[in-house]
């Protein structure tokens, strides 16, 4: 499970078969990657181009946290959204939660290099989040077409959400230049289908995202 934005190319990474050498979204867990050497993936995680697409602050804003929030960043990867929601959550917590042990490592480090003292790395398993508390947020960005078994893995999520928490779910459309192949990808209207199955229901849309949609969920009442 790694934060990782299709932005260009990277020597020495394995891409999809048949596909170019890319990086690819945020990820749960994904058989045809793996994503150590968190070091060379800062560059293309942490890009600065990414930003005019991915829209990470407007995308916090949009989610309207308290300041004491606890977040859970599903794939936080190098921590691309995790270390923003730590600045901008100052009385909250932040897990940074990820599959590969590499990421994790890294991720303890920047949160002691740049003292963020709410953020914790998080070792999950490909099929438990294994979140150490109930959390009022769990963000999945470009990971939920990566994850296997969904229906085990939002069960799971529900048991850690606060009674009002959320999961907000972004990916890429089928008519984005970013992402993976189209065949690896999800709709919108998939995702909805399958967080109702799971017990969710479609709570917020939001639609300012250039490349992805954005839904909010909540677990279904009763």
């Amino acid at each position: 499970m790694a934060a990782v934005v299709a932005c260009g190319a990277l020597p020495g990474l394995p891409g999809w078969p048949g596909e170019p050498v890319q990086a690819h979204a945020q990820t749960v867990h994904d058989h045809k990657h793996r994503f150590t050497g968190a070091q060379d993936w800062v560059k293309v995680l942490e890009d600065p181009k990414r930003d005019a697409w991915q829209k990470p602050h407007q995308v916090i804003q949009a989610l309207a946290l308290k300041p004491d929030s606890v977040v859970a960043d599903i794939g936080a990867g190098t921590g691309y959204f995790a270390t923003r929601l730590s600045n901008m959550l100052p009385s909250g917590r932040v897990f940074a939660v990820d599959s590969e042990p590499d990421m994790v490592r890294f991720l303890g480090e920047r949160a002691k290099k740049e003292g963020l003292k709410n953020l914790v790395p998080v070792a999950a398993l490909p099929d438990d989040p294994k979140l150490p508390a109930r959390v009022d947020l769990v963000l999945m960005v470009n990971v939920f077409h990566h994850v296997e078994n969904r229906d085990r893995w939002l069960r799971r999520i529900r048991e850690s959400l606060a009674p009002a928490g959320r999961i907000a779910i972004i990916d890429f459309t089928l008519e984005s230049p970013e992402g993976p192949p189209k065949a690896a990808r999800v709709t919108a209207k998939q995702v909805r289908t399958e967080l109702e199955k799971a017990g969710y229901v479609l709570a917020k849309e939001h639609r300012f995202l250039p490349n992805q949609f954005f839904l909010e969920f909540m677990p279904a009442r009763g």
